[in-house]
This record gives structure tokens, C-alpha cells and sequence, in this order.
């Protein structure tokens, strides 16, 4: 960012802006009225109406047609004018003497002639400046750099330019009087030859010049002047100053043609001229080549008479000394605007003012920022080198054009939705004439005071400084356009800123005493701010208001084109402000708008219409006016005026009455002389009327004291009942020390204006702001006395943001005894100061303890409490608190090392930092810190120690634990170091308990025993030991796994070694558990029952020995053999043919039997072959088994020794080990059973029988029959068995169990394979005989088998079966009596109950395989399944 110039506009703080509600904008003098105490400090205000406040423009645009006014921005300001005035001085000079001034460059600056010619005569003059040698000062206060040699720059242009200038405004003798020989003319022009250099005629153009940058001052060609012109050159060019132009008298009529010979020739023609003949001065008619003729009055000169002396006749006009000082020494013409040449329309005036700005800054109008247009404007009115000019259209009457608010009546049709704006407040056409305001007693309508006036301006359109008429209100009103940028100052620096122009503009002042009423001179704001002045900005812009206070000085310019109206308008409060600005105008002989004593004496003749404030301030302009009229009237009677007549002036024009000397409105009285009776001067000017003497003067006056007095009593009394009020408001409010009356008075004062509707004025503002400054003192000091802080804002630590200090309390407890009002809380507020005193002395005691107590700091912050002010020593106790509590905790911390943790440390340490130096605070901060890095170190290094890998021994642990245990600290790392010692003594003491036992090892506690000493972190020697058997133990496991399961067998080796807990469907123990209910031996229980292979491992491990073990097992047999019992009668008994069974589900698929089937040896259930069949199963040499039943790979007898042998060197007992134990002896109990029921049932020698099976009859290898199967409703299911089973009945339940026993075995015996061989063929032979003996053709019936399909045809194989007769079929039968006709009949050699067919076969059935029992055969009648397919197909 570009740092600003010195020289650039600064821009001043902005006034206040207020932004009324609707309830504040409905009355505008009430709303004036509240913020004049704010307002009238800055002199100008900016008021937003609130939203919505649009009122139309109702200016007739069409027919509004003015003239504005030429402003040129460099003369506007006064210092720049003063120095365009002083250049036209100079420039006048040079041209009367035949020269041109062209200003002259200095490092590349324009030189300020001006200043330098001040500068100089502040140090004395010319010849004392060069005497003593202060052209370099005068360089350095003009701004240039020292050291280039700028000071004989500086003389020789001053010496060139402003010496013979100076000399002549001293009055000094140009011309030599008396007459001199050649020979002296020629020594003495050679002097001044010396001493100021020959002014050479410089011929060349003006671009000649400015191309030899050279200012030099010489004769200019007069054809290439522009008299007119007021435009200089770029700062790079000479700049010729212009020179007013004034005729010049020609004695002599001069022809045309003979001009140039006469302006360019100054040679004195060869007839010596009339007269005497002689050149004055010299007095000599010689030298003719060097005698100018003057051409004001032809008066000869010769150029070295001169002083300075001429080398070369200058060419151009040229006049002689008496010439040049007559014309010099005219007098100034007043500064004032010129108006325009050409009448505008709005609309032409805004497409000039909007090219003219948009050209100027090389932008769209718009987009110009309002700072740019600020700055440049004041650097504009600055510069003397430029020259811009703009128009203003201002002070147009609203009456001849209308106004922009719309009026009653007026042309401009108000829409109903605007018809508010015409009696609305703020319509300027309205507030001036208002009610409350005092304008509406001038009975003239005064245009733009009472009546508006219209302003349209341009970019750079300027009002200058100045206060408005009356020194009474403004208010100005922008209707649209660009910004109006004002500046203001308050009036009570009015007189500061008149003295501050007069003071750097005197030369303007003197011409014009009233310059600032003349709104034709502007100063820069920063010049006057920086003179002391205080000066305000703001920016108007459309649709806001701006309001000038009283006696306020007010400027500004337009930032564009736009529309504003403005008028004047006075509240009561201005009255005594008018009055003064009377007697300024009679001081500075200004005319009045009005005459202030009518205003008032027409306000006094209807004092029963006035309201008591405005009355009452009439009333003391009346008596202010009638105690002055007194006393000029006695004055002048005393002078000798005793003729009085009484005049109408309120008849007449206010110029008719004005006085001749001071231009006051004259209203009550005024003088006039018989000599001229239209002249009339005032009381105050009594001399100055005329020569007459004063006996011949007249007193004319308007009312007599007599007629005065009435009205002033009618004021009075109209303005009592306020004024008793306001006198004792003013006694109250000026009352002194015991005088002073309370608070409550002052509040009946303040009802008492409210109730009789007193009017808002200053006295009542003055009351309302000491009882609210009294209210508040009083709520403040009651607070402070009950130390109540909850309605003010706390901040963080505790301190309240409005608290006051201790001074400021004193100052406020003397600010109590200052006020006007008397309050009780004074006298306690004086006590509790004295209180705090007392604490602040006994703060400082404890402060300066050395070791101070935390319940002492406690006490004293408690009773701060009470104080609700700011206190010092607060902070100082709090921090000796916070380091007080934390030696505290640091010493009960220290007394309990159990305690102190390492994060407490650290904590301690944390809140340590944070705390205020201390001794005490550093030492135990040294301490905790050495402290804390022990324990740290101790920590790590117990840590490590734990965490080592392979840990270490017991000794290096214990004796790390010894000396960590000195450190008065919790430490938990060492804590767990001591636990681990004291676990792994443990573990080492149980382990050589253990070993001294020499018992045998559960799996369990040993397992238990390396967990818990894997978990030590300490090195156990025992621990390797017990590890290397744990590895043993799970390889042992492992190989016995791999020698009873099959592959991908989902049970464990414990479930395959024990005796089953659950037979059946696995999975389902509540049906177990409901079949074992149903059965009656499930009832006879000795111990608790083992349900779950987990309650079976339980039972194991609890066991304290092997014998213990052997029985839980052997209980779990008898369960074992029981159930599966229970099992096979069921499985035996759902598979016989019955006509409800068409339900029935079978194999592991849970489908009805169809097609080939097998039946487990074991649980006597069928399956599909195809469901359980594997295809690499060899030819059926041992009894199948289902997949339920078939559980382990049932390993020889010498592997599972070998595993036994195994286990036992191992010397750990464990459930699988006990287990395996069982089902050795389990095998062995089992071949001795079979040896003694082989030799009690006459079987050959199980263990002598050969490796493979005997050859088989047909029924071994052919397929066994099925019965038919009704599934539903007749329906026909066919199914056989692909492997004979031992049957059931005729076998001996002991055969029955040992077979079953034989099978439950998890090892291969070949007593077994031998066992299922000798009862199978020992079925087939019984069969065979069967067979074999049936009369008629049963044998060729025995061997055919019958396969029914699904329709219920008969298919034989063979031949078709025959009957037999009802009498060949006894109702018992012997093992060999003739063969059952059920296709499922197995019976061999049993006496079993016989069923005929009641059908159309009559054949004969066992009951048992036909399902029918013997009270069904009684009482039913059975039909065999052929009948019943036969009876359906028919």
C-alpha cells in the first residue's frame, strides 16, 4: 500500500448519524430537541429516515430552467486566492512596465513567489537577507532539500522579480532627482548594472521557452497574450499570469496602422516634444537612443534615469513611476461568482455535469469513489497552476419552481398512497412554519429561510464556509443524485475559525470584513484542524437529511449531480442565540433577514397562544430587550433629542428602515433628521445620521416603555407557573453543602414537569441528567456497600469489568459530596473506604510474611468480598494463595509416599511452573523434580527388568526391587517387579512341593502350573521342565489322535475313548433326555448323571486316581449299553410293516426306505446305500456299521497298548490317558466274556476261526426281501437290504450284549469279526432247514423273491407264490415250523404267535413281523398288505 503525500487530504472524523424509529420521526422538533446535546458538539448531524420513508419529487422538472453560478475552484480557497491575488499584483506591474511574468522553476517545482516574498520580509527584507546570508533557511523553510545551492537560485529570481516590486509598494524614490554629468550616469548605471542584472527583452515564443525551462522576467510579444485568459500551463511550462485589463486613456487619437509603431517603438521622435522640451529626471533632451516615452502620459525617461536602470528599451506598453503607482493603486473589486452565460434545464445541466465528471476522471460516473473525488477537490482548490471550473445552481426558489416535497394544491398530483408526505413534519415546506418553531411569528415570507431553496450541483460544486442567516437552524434534504460531502464545525468554535482565516488570510479580510457571509471563501479542514479547530465530515447521500446547529460554520461540495432543497427553521432554544447575532450583524454592519425585536414583540402580543417554554424564554428576551431600549432611549434624551414620534415600521419594507450606519432592521426606535427623512440610523449610531445638530434629530418609535411593559407581564404570567418551576430547579440545582436537598426532591421536580407537560428544554435535561447521575451514584455506592456484584459482567478470573479501583472509589465517594443532590450512601461509602484501607494495610502484612497461611490469605480474600472494587493487593493474595495451597498439597503429598504417583508429581510440577516466583515455591520444585527422575528412572529400569527376554533371575530382580523400595514414591513398575518376585517364590516353593510328592500330575494342574509360570516375568529353572512335558503331553495327544480318528472326524479324541453319553440323534438331548424318561431302567440312578462329554471330562479330572477314573467310566458303560438297548428295540420295532407308518423317516437324509438299504449292526437303523455306501468299500466281511455308530478307526490292540506304554512313562494323568486306560481293560474284560459264553453256548473258538469269513450260502449273497410299504393311501414303496443282519430273534440276550459290547469297542479285535460270522452263520443254516421242510412247494416259494413297484403289481422273480391252506397253519409254531410269508420275517428257531389273512390269500403271518399283536389278532380282522393292493386295484 502506497504511503499518502504530506500534502494530501486528510479526511476529518464523521459527524454523528442517527436513524430515528417511526415513534421518533412523527414529531421532527421533538426528535431535534433529544439530540442537540449530541449534536451541537460537531455542528452538523446526519439523520436516516427510517425505511420506507420515500416521499415522490414533486419538482416540475420540465419547467425548472436556471442560470448557475461559475465557480473557480482555485480561487475559492483563501490562502490559494491570496496568491493568485499577489501574482496579479506582480504580473500587473511587469505588464504596465512593458514585461510579461513568467514564474519561474526550482527543482523542477513551480516557485511559490508568494511565500518567498513573505519569507523574506519575516527576515527583514532583501538587503538584510543577503547581508546575512539566509537564502539557504529561506530555501530549507520553502521545502528544498539542503545543500544543491537552491539559495542563489532563490536570490537571483527574487532579486529579478520581487526587488523592484517591493521597492515600489515601500514608496521608495524610483528616480534620480537631481541632474548628473555623462560621466556620473555612466559610473552609476554601471552600479546598478552591478547590482541588478539588465532585464533583456526575451523575443523568442512561449514553446521556446518552455523547452529552455528558464522563468525569467522580460518583454513578451503582446499578440501572444490572452488578457482573458485564466488557464496556466502544465507545471513543466512558464506560466504566464494574467492581468486584469484596464483602459487606458489615450491623450492622442492613434490610427489603427500606426499601433505597432507605437507599441513596439519606444524612441522619442526627433521633434522634441512640447513643453520644456527636457527629459524629466535628468532634465536633458540628449541620449536619445535611450528614451522611453510612458504611454500613460507621454512623459520622457531615459533608461538609465531608471531604477533599475534599462539596457535596451523594453518593447510593448510601458508606463513611467507615477503611471504605475496610479494604476496600482486602485482599489480591489469585491470577490464574488459570476454567473453563467447560458440558462440550463435540469436535464441539460446533468448531461453536462455527468461528461464533465466522467471525462475528467476517465470512468463511468458511478464508479468514481467518493474518496478520489474528495482528495482531488482539495488538492484542486490548492493548485495555482490549475485551473478548473465547474457551475452551481444554487439558491433557486422554490417558489417560482416548486419544491421536491409535495405541497396542497400543488401541480403535482399526489398519489393517496403519498398524500401523508404533504403534512408530514419532515416536508421542508412544512417544518419551518411548524408550531414549535419561532419563524412562524416573521410575518414576511423570507425565501430560503422560510421558504426553500433549491440546489443542483455538479462534481466539484462547492458551498463555501459559513454560518446561516440568524445563526439559526438548517436542514437540507438530498432528493437523489450522487453524495453531497459537508463539513462542519460546532458553534462554540465559531469565533476559532473566523480568527483562524483572518489570521492565514489577512490580506482578504481587509478588503472584506464580511468575507464569510459572503459564501464565496473555503479553507482546507485540515488547515483549520490543524490551527485547533474542530471539524466534522459526513456524506450526504439521497434520501438523507443533514442538520446544521446554531452559529455552526458548514461547507462542502457534490460528489455529482444531484437535487437537494434546504431551508432554515428556529426552536425555542435559539432565542437567546438570535439576539447575540443581532448585535454581531450591527458590529459587522450586515443587513437582517428579519428584525429579531418584531419577531419577539409579535410573539408577546399573543402570549396566551404560547406554550410555558416558549413564553418564558420570550420573557427574557423581552426583558433583555426592554432593559437595552431603556437605556439607548435615556441616552439619547440625555444627547438632546426630545422630539418623539411614533412609527408603523412593522408597515414597512425592512430596506426602509435599515439603519444608515449598521444596516440593522430598525423595529422599536429609530433617528431621522428633517434634513433627509428617509434616512434613519439606530439608537447604537445616533452620531453618524448627519451634521445636523441633535435638537433637530427624532426619536420615532414603534411602542412605548409604558405599551412594552403590559406585554412583557402578559408573557410573564403566561410563563409563571414555568418559571417558579425553573427557579427552584435552578435552587436546587445550585445548592451547597448542608443546603443540598435529597434525592426524593428531585424526583418530585422531575413529576412535576411531567405531569404540568413542561417542555423538553436544557434546565429540564440538566434536572432529568442529575437525578439519573444521582439515581446511579446511589445504586452504585448501595452496591459497593453490600459488595453485590450479580448484575455486572464477570470476567474470567473472577473480576468484574466495572469494577473500581481504590482512586476511583475515593474520587467517586468525592464525586457523592460534589453532586447537587444530597444522598445518604455518602457518609457509608466514606466508612467502607475506610475499611478497604484497613484491608489494604493488612494485606501488605501478610504479603510480607514469609511463610503465610493459607487459612490467613483465605480470610482476607473472604472479606474482599465485601468490597466491589478493584484491588490491588487481590491478585498479590491470589497468587500467595495459589502458591500457599500448593506448598500444602506438595507437603501432605510428600507425607504419604503410598500416594504419590508419578502423574502426581508431574501435576504438582505443571501447577508449580504456572505460579509467581518464590523460595519456597523453587526449593520444593527442585525437590519433586529430583524426586520425580528417580522415580522415573526406577520405573524404566523396573520396566525393562520385567520386559527382558529371556528374563532375568530371581537374585538380580530381588535385589532391583531392594533399592527401588527406598524411593518414598508409588511407583507401580516396582510394585508389579516386588509382586512378580513374591509370585515366582510361590511358583518355585509349589514346584518343589510337587516334587517332593512324587504324585502323579493331573493334566489340568500342570497346565495350570506352566500358565501361571510362563505369566511370572521371572527365569524358573522348573518351568523348562514343565514345558518340555506339556509338549510331550500334546504329542502324545496328537498321535493318539491320529490313531483312533478318521479324517476330517469332527470328534475329539476324549469322545471317541469314553463310553457314549448320548445315543441316537445326536444333538437332541432334550429328546434323549424325554426317552430316558420314558424308559424304566433310565430311572435307576446311583450317581449323578454325565449328559455331556464336558461333564465327563469334569467328572475325570476331578478324580483323584486312576480306580476312581475306571469307575466313572464304567458307570458311563452300563448308560451306554442300556441305552442302546433301548435304541435297537426301537429302531427293531419302526421298521416292522404297519398300514399308519406311511411316515416314516429313515437314514441320515430323513426320507422314507426305498431301493437298496443297509441296516447298522449296532443301532439296527436303515439306510439308503446310497446315502452312506462308499464306493471303495470292499466286499462285506464285517459287520457294517452306520456313521453314527462307526466313530473311530477302532485301531489294533497293540498300537493302543503301545499308546498306553507311552502315557505312562510320561507320569501325567489326563481324561484321555484314563480314558484309553478304560478302554484297554474294557477290551480285555470283554475277550474274557466271550471266551465263557462261546463255551457255554457251544460256539467254536471265537479266536481260532480264520481271518476271512466262510463261504456263504445264496442267502448271503443274494438280496433280502422287503416287505411291501403303504406310505399314503395306497401307495407302494419297495425297498431291500443289500448286507444281512445277525437276527434278533432266537439270539440269547447274552450273545445280544456281548455282540453289542464287542461292537462299542474303539479296538479291532478279531474275536469280534469271529463273533458276527459264527451268529450270522448260524442264522443262514436255520433258514436253510426252514427252508427246506414247508410242505407242497414253499421251498420254491422260499427261494423267489417278489418285488413290488410303485403301481402295486407283482413282479416275480422266479414263479409266483402259492397259497396255503387255513388248516396247514397251527396258531403255534416251532423254531422249524413252516416260514412266516412276510417278506421281513427273520425269526429263526422261536416259538412266536401266527396271523391268517382275513383277505382273499389267507396266508399265514408272524404277529411280531407283521406288526399285529395278539389282542389285535383277537379282535380285528387283518388283510395282509397284497389283499389290500389288490382290493384297491379293483
Amino acid at each position: 500500500m502506497s504511503q499518502p503525500r504530506p500534502d494530501e487530504f486528510k479526511p476529518p472524523p464523521e459527524c454523528p448519524v442517527f436513524e430515528p424509529s417511526w415513534e421518533e420521526f412523527k414529531d421532527p422538533f421533538a426528535f431535534i430537541n433529544k439530540i442537540r446535546p449530541i449534536a451541537e458538539k460537531t455542528g452538523i448531524c446526519k439523520v436516516r429516515p427510517p425505511p420506507g420513508w420515500q416521499p415522490p419529487f414533486a419538482c416540475d422538472v420540465d419547467r425548472l430552467h436556471f442560470v448557475p453560478r461559475i465557480q473557480r475552484l482555485n480561487e475559492l480557497e483563501a490562502q490559494t486566492r491570496v496568491k493568485l491575488n499577489f501574482l496579479d499584483q506582480i504580473a500587473k506591474f511587469w505588464d504596465l512596465q512593458g514585461c510579461a511574468l513568467k514564474i519561474p522553476h526550482v527543482e523542477r517545482k513551480i516557485l511559490d513567489l508568494y511565500k518567498l516574498n513573505k519569507l523574506v520580509a519575516e527576515e527583514g527584507g532583501f538587503d538584510i537577507v543577503c547581508r546575512d546570508r539566509r537564502w539557504t533557511k529561506i530555501a530549507m523553510q520553502m521545502g528544498f532539500a539542503p545543500g544543491k545551492a537552491v539559495g542563489s537560485h532563490l536570490r537571483g529570481h527574487y532579486e529579478k522579480t520581487l526587488y523592484p516590486y517591493n521597492l515600489f509598494q515601500s514608496g521608495a524614490n524610483l528616480l534620480v532627482k537631481s541632474v548628473e554629468s555623462v560621466d556620473t550616469k555612466e559610473h552609476k548605471l554601471q552600479d546598478q548594472a552591478q547590482r541588478q542584472p539588465a532585464q533583456t527583452p526575451e523575443p523568442c515564443p512561449n514553446a521556446r521557452r518552455a523547452k529552455r525551462m528558464k522563468c525569467e522576467v522580460g518583454v513578451v510579444d503582446e499578440e501572444c497574450q490572452t488578457p482573458d485568459s485564466k488557464m496556466f500551463p502544465a507545471a513543466e511550462k512558464e506560466i504566464p499570469i494574467p492581468v486584469k485589463q484596464e483602459p487606458v486613456e489615450s491623450k492622442e487619437p492613434v490610427i489603427e496602422a500606426e499601433k505597432p509603431k507605437s507599441r513596439y517603438k519606444k524612441y522619442v521622435a526627433p521633434v522634441p516634444p512640447s513643453g520644456s522640451g527636457c527629459v524629466l529626471v535628468c532634465g536633458s533632451g540628449g541620449e536619445e537612443d535611450r528614451l522611453l516615452l510612458c504611454d500613460g502620459c507621454d512623459d520622457s525617461y531615459h533608461t538609465f534615469c531608471l531604477i533599475p536602470p534599462l539596457q535596451d528599451v523594453p518593447k510593448g506598453d510601458w508606463r513611467c513611476p507615477k503611471c504605475l503607482a496610479q494604476e496600482c493603486n486602485k482599489p480591489h473589486e469585491a470577490f464574488g461568482f459570476e454567473q453563467a452565460y447560458r440558462d440550463y434545464s435540469l436535464r441539460a445541466f446533468g448531461q453536462m455535469a455527468d461528461a464533465f465528471k466522467s471525462d475528467y476522471f476517465n470512468m463511468p460516473v458511478h464508479m468514481v469513489p467518493t474518496e478520489l473525488v474528495e482528495k482531488e477537490f482539495w488538492r484542486l482548490v490548492g493548485a495555482i497552476e490549475e485551473d478548473v471550473t465547474v457551475e452551481y445552481g444554487a439558491d433557486i426558489a422554490s417558489k417560482e419552481f416548486g419544491s421536491g416535497f409535495p405541497i396542497p394544491n400543488g401541480k403535482f398530483k399526489v398519489s393517496p398512497a403519498d398524500e401523508k408526505y404533504l403534512k408530514c413534519g419532515w416536508n421542508l415546506n412544512n417544518l419551518a412554519m411548524m408550531k414549535p418553531s419561532v419563524l412562524t411569528h416573521v410575518t414576511a415570507d423570507i425565501c430560503g429561510m422560510t421558504l426553500p431553496w433549491l440546489y443542483v450541483g455538479m462534481c466539484f460544486s462547492s458551498f463555501c464556509w459559513h454560518i446561516e442567516d440568524h445563526w439559526s437552524y438548517s436542514i437540507n434534504y438530498l432528493h437523489w443524485g450522487e453524495p453531497k460531502t459537508w463539513y462542519g464545525a460546532p458553534g462554540f468554535a465559531a469565533e476559532q475559525l473566523e480568527e483562524v482565516m483572518r489570521k492565514l488570510a489577512p490580506e482578504l479580510f481587509e478588503s472584506q470584513p464580511d468575507l464569510l457571509h459572503q459564501l464565496v471563501t473555503i479553507m482546507n479542514p485540515n488547515t483549520l484542524m490543524a490551527h485547533g479547530v474542530p471539524i466534522y465530515r459526513t456524506n450526504q447521500c439521497a434520501g438523507e437529511f443533514v442538520i446544521t446547529f446554531p452559529r455552526a460554520y458548514h461547507s462542502g461540495f457534490n460528489q455529482g449531480f444531484n437535487f437537494a432543497e434546504a431551508v432554515n427553521f428556529c426552536t425555542v432554544d435559539w432565542m437567546s442565540m438570535g439576539r447575540q447575532c443581532v448585535d454581531h450583524y450591527r458590529m459587522l454592519h450586515r443587513y437582517n433577514v428579519f428584525s429579531h425585536d418584531e419577531m419577539v414583540c409579535n410573539m408577546a402580543s399573543k402570549a396566551d397562544t404560547l406554550d410555558v417554554v416558549l413564553a418564558s424564554s420570550v420573557h427574557k428576551d423581552m426583558v433583555s430587550m426592554i432593559r437595552e431600549e431603556k437605556i439607548l432611549r435615556e441616552k439619547v434624551k440625555k444627547m438632546g433629542v426630545f422630539l418623539c414620534k411614533e412609527a408603523k415600521y412593522d408597515h414597512l419594507q425592512d430596506d426602509e428602515r435599515q439603519c444608515a450606519k449598521c444596516r440593522t432592521t430598525c423595529y422599536l426606535s429609530a433617528i431621522t433628521c428633517s434634513c433627509n427623512p428617509g434616512v434613519l440610523v439606530c439608537l447604537h449610531h445616533i452620531t453618524d445620521l448627519c451634521s445636523c445638530p441633535v435638537t433637530n434629530y427624532t426619536l420615532n418609535y414603534r411602542y412605548t416603555l409604558d405599551d412594552l411593559f403590559p406585554m412583557m407581564n402578559a408573557v410573564k404570567h403566561q410563563a409563571e407557573l414555568y418559571d417558579d418551576w425553573s427557579a427552584l430547579v435552578t435552587e436546587t440545582l445550585e445548592a451547597k453543602l448542608e443546603k443540598k436537598k435529597g434525592l426524593p426532591v428531585f424526583r418530585s421536580l422531575l413529576a412535576a414537569s411531567e405531569s404540568k407537560l413542561f417542555p423538553d428544554n436544557d434546565l429540564l435535561r440538566r434536572l432529568r441528567m442529575v437525578t439519573k447521575d444521582a439515581e446511579k451514584c446511589a445504586s452504585v455506592a448501595q452496591q459497593l456497600l453490600n459488595g453485590k456484584r450479580q448484575t455486572r459482567y464477570r470476567c474470567g478470573n473472577g473480576k468484574s469489568c466495572s469494577q473500581l479501583t481504590v482512586e476511583e472509589l475515593s474520587s467517586f465517594v468525592r464525586q457523592l459530596y460534589n453532586l447537587s443532590c444530597s444522598l445518604p450512601q455518602a457518609p457509608l461509602l466514606k466508612d467502607l473506604l475506610n475499611r478497604i484501607e484497613d484491608f489494604q494495610q493488612h494485606s501488605e502484612k501478610v504479603l510480607a510474611d514469609k511463610v503465610p497461611s493459607v487459612a490467613e490469605i483465605q480470610s482476607l480474600l473472604d472479606v474482599s468480598f465485601d468490597f466491589d472494587v478493584e484491588l490491588p493487593e487481590l491478585p498479590r493474595l491470589r497468587v500467595r494463595l495459589e502458591q500457599a495451597r500448593w506448598l500444602e498439597g506438595v507437603q501432605q503429598a510428600s507425607a504419604q509416599p503410598a500416594t504419590l504417583t508419578l502423574e502426581t508429581m508431574r501435576r504438582l510440577i505443571d501447577q508449580g511452573v504456572g505460579l509467581e516466583p518464590h523460595p519456597l515455591v523453587e526449593k520444593a520444585m527442585a525437590r519433586l523434580q529430583e524426586l520425580l527422575t528417580v522415580s522415573e528412572h526406577w520405573e524404566d529400569k523396573a520396566s525393562s527388568l520385567l520386559k527382558a527376554r529371556p528374563p532375568h533371575s530371581i537374585e538380580i530382580l530381588s535385589a532391583a526391587a531392594e533399592k527401588a523400595s527406598a524411593i518414598p514414591a508409588y511407583l507401580p513398575n516396582c510394585l508389579l517387579l516386588k509382586d512378580s518376585i513374591r509370585k515366582a517364590q510361590e511358583w518355585l516353593q509349589e514346584a518343589k512341593e510337587l516334587q517332593a510328592t512324587g504324585c502323579v500330575l493331573m493334566i489340568d494342574s500342570l497346565s495350570d502350573m506352566v500358565l501361571r509360570g510362563q505369566a511370572i516375568q521371572v527365569h524358573l529353572e522348573p518351568l523348562d521342565r514343565l514345558e518340555s512335558l506339556m509338549v510331550e503331553v500334546q504329542e502324545w495327544k496328537e498321535s493318539a489322535a491320529a490313531t483312533f480318528l478318521p479324517k476330517d472326524s469332527t470328534l475329539t479324541l476324549l469322545e471317541v475313548l469314553c463310553p457314549r453319553c448320548e445315543v441316537g440323534n445326536v444333538g437332541s438331548p432334550k429328546r434323549k433326555a424325554k426317552k430316558g424318561k420314558e424308559s424304566p431302567k433310565s430311572n435307576k440312578k446311583k450317581t449323578p448323571r454325565l449328559n455331556t462329554l464336558s461333564d465327563v471330562k469334569k467328572a475325570l479330572s476331578e478324580t483323584k486316581d486312576s480306580t476312581s477314573a475306571m469307575a466313572t467310566l464304567e458307570e458311563l458303560r452300563v448308560r451306554e449299553m442300556e441305552a442302546y438297548s433301548n435304541l435297537r428295540a426301537a429302531n427293531e420295532s419302526k421298521l416292522l410293516p404297519t398300514a399308519d407308518s406311511m411316515d416314516l423317516k429313515v437314514c441320515v437324509c430323513q426320507k422314507a426306505p426305498m431301493g437298496a438299504m443297509l441296516q447298522c449292526e449296532l443301532c439296527r437303523d436303515a439306510f439308503h446305500s446310497v446315502c452312506v455306501r462308499d464306493s471303495s468299500d470292499s466286499c462285506e466281511t464285517q459287520p457294517w456299521l452306520c456313521p453314527q455308530c462307526q466313530r473311530s478307526e477302532k485301531p489294533p490292540m497293540n498300537k493302543v497298548l503301545s499308546l498306553l506304554a507311552s502315557l505312562r512313562r510320561l507320569g501325567v494323568r489326563l481324561p484321555e490317558g484314563d480314558a484309553l486306560h478304560y478302554l484297554v481293560d474294557r477290551t480285555v474284560n470283554w475277550q474274557h466274556q466271550s471266551q465263557l459264553i462261546s463255551q457255554s453256548c457251544n460256539l467254536p473258538e471265537l479266536e481260532e476261526r480264520p481271518g476271512t469269513p466262510p463261504t456263504l450260502t445264496r442267502w448271503a449273497s443274494a438280496p433280502c426281501l422287503t416287505p411291501e410299504w403303504n406310505r399314503t393311501s395306497h401307495a407302494q414303496t419297495v425297498f431291500y437290504t443289500e448286507q444281512r443282519c445277525i437276527p434278533l430273534q432266537g439270539l440269547s440276550q447274552d450273545l445280544e450284549e456281548l455282540m453289542v459290547d464287542g461292537l462299542l469297542l474303539q479296538v479291532s479285535l478279531p474275536e469280534v469279526q469271529s463273533l458276527y460270522h459264527v451268529l450270522l452263520d448260524r442264522a443262514s443254516s436255520q433258514q436253510t432247514n426252514r427252508c427246506m421242510s414247508p410242505p407242497q412247494d414253499e421251498s420254491a416259494d422260499c427261494d423267489q423273491h417278489t418285488q413290488f413297484n410303485s403301481q402295486g403289481k407283482n413282479l416275480p422273480l422266479n414263479q409266483t407264490r402259492k397259497r396255503k391252506s387255513d388248516n396247514d397253519v397251527p396258531h403255534t409254531r416251532t423254531a422249524f415250523a413252516p416260514l412266516c410269508e412276510s417278506i421281513l420275517c427273520v425269526c429263526v428257531c422261536l416259538q412266536v404267535d401266527w396271523v391268517q389273512c382275513d383277505g382273499s390269500c389267507n396266508q399265514w403271518f408272524h404277529q411280531v413281523c407283521v406288526g399285529v399283536t395278539a389282542e389285535m389278532a383277537e379282535k380285528e380282522d387283518y388283510i395282509c398288505v397284497t389283499c389290500t393292493m389288490n382290493d384297491g386295484h379293483e
